[in-house]
């Protein structure tokens, strides 16, 4: 296992180029894992400095887990330009290979947000992660993508005020799932969870203490 810093900056080997990552670790606690987390929308602001991407990383690092975010190609530093999520799918996987070929005793997860969500889902579906953890997920971006759904924990968290992603649509879909993911819904949320990020916090350093 590398030296670990509390947090470093890195480069990663991209399709398209270099992605710029940053790697954060726990300091004073056991490593029992590690999870790539995804940013929201490339063409919307979307970066891996966005906060409830950096909610999640914070709450995988409490519970022991190296937290890997990185910028999707064509963002800031990192190489090439968006491409529907066809090339930023290929970004998951180099960054879960990074973590993979560096930390290669250690459960690996997946998570993400908005956009980001979609995308670690379909990295899921093909790579089988050890957990899966989608905040606010693009449903239309991912399930005409899934031939079959994730075979692992798989969390999915959304607001009842989200206003980008209909919260019934997700609902009908996670209910055709047999046996699906475990779905929570946070009372009084809205897409970006704007003063709720601490119960998101919470929900998911449990998800994780459950599955570790």
């Amino acid at each position: 296992m590398p030296g670990l810093r509390r947090s470093q900056k890195l480069e990663l080997d991209g399709p398209a180029g270099k992605l710029e990552a940053l790697l954060e670790a726990p300091q004073d606690t056991e490593v029992v894992g590690c999870a790539v987390v995804c940013h929201p929308h490339p063409l919307h602001g979307g970066t891996m400095q966005n906060k409830v991407a950096h909610t999640v990383a914070r709450s995988f690092i409490r519970q022991g887990f190296i937290a890997l975010r990185f910028n999707f190609r064509g963002v800031n530093e990192s190489d090439g330009e968006f491409d529907e999520g066809r090339g930023e799918l290929e970004d998951v996987f180099a960054a879960m290979d990074w973590l993979s070929d560096n930390y290669p005793d250690l459960p690996l997860w997946n998570a993400g947000f908005s956009f980001g969500a979609a995308m670690a889902v379909r990295a899921a579906a093909a790579r089988r992660p050890a957990g899966l953890i989608s905040i606010a997920p693009a449903i239309s971006r991912f399930t005409k993508y899934l031939s079959s759904q994730p075979e692992c924990p798989w969390l999915i968290l959304q607001g009842d005020q989200d206003e980008l992603v209909a919260v019934d649509q997700t609902i009908a879909w996670v209910n055709e799932l047999d046996p699906g993911p475990e779905l929570q819904i946070l009372e009084g949320a809205e897409h970006f969870f704007h003063g709720k990020l601490t119960l998101l916090r919470e929900a998911v350093e449990a998800f994780i203490a459950r599955h570790t």
